[in-house]
């Protein structure tokens, strides 16, 4: 499924041409971009200072990070506009399978910046169509037509849970924190949060999270189904990379059909019929175009005994 908003270019350069994108000029931004290594040994550090979001190109996989350590990850205006473009622009390349979003320096993300929220009150922009704009953490309205996994340490609250709950797959570390914790202090969930997670755990363990604001620790998230894989502290990065390789790894149209198949279902479908229907008819273009492919490898022996390597 393709992205259902911001396709327009003149919208993707209207958002960055509102500020330095990422706390540089565009210039630089794209010549960093050349400079990005395909390798694990590490960032370009002229990529890193004075930036609010990082990525790095790892082959067919991207990671993304907040970095703003100091506010715990907070998310303010710019930092929006930079994760939206982002993960905008892992969306329309064709080059990249899967993205890995992820913060800096011990934690996730607190949410949005609540300093900006109470002292720039003015400057705030939110479009209440959400068609036409995004939310106030960035990318929170967007649909993306390609796996995103989120590599959780530290606290993924408010506003940074509904970034984890943008990903396909959470994956935790042991000691992280997560929960609605603008409970406190009367800032709404608009980012997906009364949305995406009743889908994912169910009304009633949703409910209870929304309601009370209480924090969830990574053993809970997991029985729950909010995490996917909880790692020990330090290892959320490389354990969500390690997955995202994997996926990535696979026949992508067949995969990335399925996944569209998942996400009608369960959002968009007005009944079974139509999900099964919706299923099958982008299920069977894949079968000229992978499914035979893939059976020859498996006669000649590839795949047997349920090995995928």
């Amino acid at each position: 499924m393709a992205l259902k908003h911001f396709r327009s270019l003149t919208q993707i350069l209207g958002a960055i041409n509102q500020s330095k994108i990422c706390g540089q000029s565009i210039k630089a931004s794209l010549l960093l971009r050349k400079s990005y290594t395909t390798a694990t040994s590490g960032e370009d550090p002229r990529a890193v200072a004075g930036q609010t979001v990082v990525s790095e190109r790892r082959g067919s996989v991207v990671t993304v990070a907040i970095n703003r350590p100091k506010s715990r990850n907070a998310v303010n205006q710019e930092t929006a506009r930079c994760l939206l473009g982002e993960l905008q622009a892992f969306d329309s390349d064709k080059d990249l399978n899967v993205a890995v979003l992820y913060g800096k320096g011990g934690n996730f993300c607190a949410g949005y910046d609540l300093k900006e929220l109470a002292n720039h009150t003015a400057t705030l922009k939110l479009e209440q169509d959400v068609t036409k704009g995004p939310g106030p953490m960035g990318p929170s309205r967007l649909q993306l037509s390609k796996p995103l996994i989120a590599a959780v340490s530290g606290f993924a609250v408010a506003g940074g849970l509904e970034l984890a709950l943008l990903a396909d797959l959470r994956v935790v570390e042991e000691s992280a924190v997560m929960g609605v914790f603008c409970r406190r202090f009367g800032v709404p969930l608009i980012d997906g949060g009364t949305v995406r997670l009743p889908h994912l755990i169910g009304l009633s363990r949703a409910l209870d999270l929304i309601l009370t604001g209480r924090p969830i620790g990574a053993q809970e998230a997991l029985a729950y189904g909010l995490a996917n894989r909880v790692v020990p502290d330090g290892q959320a990065l490389h354990a969500a990379l390690e997955l995202a390789e994997k996926i990535s790894s696979f026949p992508q149209q067949c995969l990335r059909a399925d996944r569209s198949s998942a996400m009608y279902s369960c959002y968009d479908a007005p009944s079974f019929t139509e999900a099964m229907q919706y299923e099958t008819d982008h299920g069977v273009p894949v079968i000229q175009s992978e499914a035979i492919a893939g059976a020859t490898k498996f006669t000649s022996g590839e795949g047997r005994g349920g090995k995928f390597s």
